[in-house]
This record gives structure tokens, C-alpha cells and sequence, in this order.
């Protein structure tokens, strides 16, 4: 995988040479679970969940029922500073990945922000769905749960989401993905007049679809957000073959349908691309922080098959995030500051570096 020179544009043959990588790189966990045993043989993140008991639960009704966040509250009391913390597509139903594998928690109270984690949306990239996840629009009531598995929320493959493709129970297949809403009006409006938040001025972030997700709500929700950062994001949605790499690896996180989100081309599509509504980004003057890792392996990444399949990933990311950079620059906006370590793959790892960088161009924007 070569480096990208942000004068220089890849030709689309290229882009499509990229794209296919990472699509086999996710195909390969995928196709191993389907013929296999249904035992994930790739591992990712932090097989325990890590309760951080600094964090507590907060519970939200919605039109999806009842919705827990983890919120963390910041070292010195105040309400005016916020920030959301998005997860990844492989979201799990008890406790964020932020919380399970990293310490930014920590980190953000101590720089005096406060700090939400909205619990649950696997596969759902924090949108309002157009219908429940189904195949044909048909499921068997004896499938498991797609929301409550123990694998990482990196987006790393644990092989075990394709046996749920046909499953209508569980988060976002027995009734239907409404997270915009949920996290611009229910959950906004809770923490204003429960725990007295700022509804103002907030930060949101996230990894990988949870990076894609934080900016659509930034560009869309521009009176709530006036921070925004992406890590590892899909920021080219409509790129040529991003979205059959979407169908599988969301097949993979839990066995859902792309379909059900939005249709191809529709203006749903287009409406949570970043590359197309990049200008109201531009218009709002929100402050984005944007980064994606090479995807050569980091001290710590061990040589294994997840190793691999987090650096087909992460070169995804990199391709989608370096076209938002162009893109971004040919239409003049200033507002963003881009990281691309040298090291680093589609892992826990990777992001709480990038977050701990970000802080203080964070702190400075929100509020």
C-alpha cells in the first residue's frame, strides 16, 4: 500500500484497485464463517467488557424503545462542554467500544468535557433507516439477536455476522433504525433537561461508520454540532464499489441489508455521503478533525489474520478520507484539520491516539 500525496489525485482505476482490496480483505472472514462452524476464527478488540465505573447509564425512550447511554462527567462540573461518542459497526447492546477498549473517557473528563456514549446501532451508521433490516423481506423468528454479540465495534470482521443475515429479531430488524432522530431530538433533549447539557455547541465524533455518521449529523444538525470529527471514516460513500463493500461488511457486523437503510442512489444515499454534502460542512463552519492511518501495522498490531483484515480496512478508509480531502480543498474549506499517521490500523489502537490528539482542538470549539 503506497502513501497518497494530497496534491495529487488517484485515477478511478486506482481507486477501484484499492477498493477491491479491502473488499476481499473483509470477504475473507465473511466466507470463513458462512462454510465453517459459525466459531469466529478472527478475533478483534477486547474479548471482556472494561465497565468504566466513572460512567453511568442513562436511559433515553425512543421510537426504537428504550435507548442506554454511558455518560461521563467532566472534572470540573460544568454542563456547557459536551461531546458524543460514536461506535463502530460492530455496536454492542451493554457497552460502547470506546468504553470496553480505550481509556478516552478518562481523558476528555480530565480536559473538562463531558462525555456521552450512545449505546447500541450496529450496522446502523447512525441514520433513520427506511425500513427494518430484512432479506426479500423475509427473516426466521428463531434468529439471534443482531445487536447483543460480544464481537469488536472496529469493524474488524469476527466472522460470525452472516449467520444472522436471515434473523428479523433483534436491534434494527424487529423494528426500525430512527438513530438521527434519536440522537439529534430524544437523547439531545434528555440530557438538556435531565442532567442540564448545553443542546448547543456540541461535539460529536466517531470510528470507522460511527466517523461517516458524526459528520452527516454535523452538516445536518448544524445548531447541535459545531464540532465534528471522523476516524477511519467511509467518507466517499458513493465512490465506485463502496457500496457493495457497505453490503459486506455489514452482512458480516450482524447480518444486515443495505437495502433496507437506503437504496442505491436514492437521495437518502446521497443525503450521508460526506464527499456530496461536503459544502454545507463548509457553509455551517464546523470545525472537523479528519484521519486515517495507513494501514501498515503499528507496535502492538500483532501478525495475525486480523492484522490483516484491519489493514484491507483501514486502506478503504484512507482512499474514502483522502477524497474528502481533495474534495474539501477544491471547494476552499479551511475548517479542518487532517492527521494521516504513518502507522496504524483499522484497531482501538489507532483511534485513541487520534482522540488524545484531537482534545485540545476540540475543547477550543465547543461550548
Amino acid at each position: 500500500m503506497g502513501n497518497f500525496d494530497s496534491s495529487r489525485r488517484r485515477t478511478a482505476p486506482g481507486l477501484r484497485a484499492w477498493v477491491c482490496a479491502a473488499v476481499l480483505a473483509m470477504l475473507i472472514p465473511v466466507t470463513t464463517a458462512l462454510v465453517g462452524s459459525g466459531t469466529a476464527l478472527i478475533g478483534a478488540g477486547t474479548a471482556a467488557a472494561a465497565l468504566d465505573p466513572d460512567g453511568f447509564d442513562f436511559y433515553v425512550d425512543s421510537a426504537m424503545g428504550p435507548i442506554k447511554s454511558r455518560v461521563f462527567r467532566a472534572a470540573d462540573g460544568n454542563t456547557s462542554r459536551v461531546v458524543y461518542a460514536l461506535d463502530g459497526m460492530r455496536a454492542r447492546e451493554d457497552l460502547s467500544g470506546w468504553e470496553i477498549n480505550t481509556e478516552i473517557a478518562r481523558s476528555l473528563t480530565a480536559a473538562n468535557i463531558n462525555v456521552v456514549m450512545p449505546i447500541g446501532g450496529e450496522s446502523s451508521f447512525y441514520t433513520d433507516w427506511n425500513a427494518p433490516s430484512s432479506i426479500l423481506g423475509t427473516g426466521s423468528s428463531s434468529g439471534s439477536s443482531g445487536g447483543s454479540g460480544n464481537g469488536s465495534s472496529s469493524g474488524s470482521a469476527s466472522g460470525s455476522g452472516g449467520l444472522q443475515v436471515l434473523s428479523n429479531t433483534g436491534p434494527g430488524k424487529s423494528y426500525t433504525y430512527k438513530w438521527e432522530t434519536f440522537l439529534t431530538q430524544d437523547l439531545r433533549n434528555a440530557l438538556r433537561d435531565r442532567l442540564g447539557f448545553a443542546a448547543s455547541r456540541n461535539g460529536i465524533f466517531g470510528l470507522s461508520m460511527g466517523g461517516s455518521a458524526a459528520l452527516t449529523l454535523a452538516a445536518y444538525h448544524p445548531d447541535q454540532f459545531s464540532y465534528a470529527g471522523s476516524f477511519s471514516g467511509y467518507l466517499n460513500l458513493s465512490a465506485p464499489g463502496m457500496r457493495d463493500a457497505i453490503r459486506v461488511a455489514m452482512v458480516d457486523a450482524g447480518g444486515y441489508n443495505v437495502d433496507s437503510m437506503a437504496p442505491p442512489w436514492d437521495k437518502k444515499w446521497l443525503r450521508m455521503d460526506p464527499f456530496v454534502f461536503a459544502p454545507q460542512l463548509i457553509n455551517n463552519g464546523t470545525r472537523l478533525w479528519v484521519s486515517a492511518a495507513s494501514g501498515l501495522p503499528a507496535a502492538g498490531d500483532g501478525p495475525n489474520l486480523n492484522t490483516v483484515n484491519g489493514m484491507g480496512l483501514e486502506a478503504l478508509a484512507l482512499v474514502n478520507t483522502r477524497a474528502f480531502q481533495v474534495r474539501m480543498n477544491t471547494l476552499g474549506g479551511g475548517n479542518v484539520t487532517y492527521d494521516f499517521p504513518a502507522a496504524g490500523i483499522h484497531e482501538w489502537n489507532n483511534w485513541a491516539n487520534e482522540v488524545n490528539r484531537m482534545i485540545p482542538d476540540l475543547s477550543a470549539n465547543i461550548g
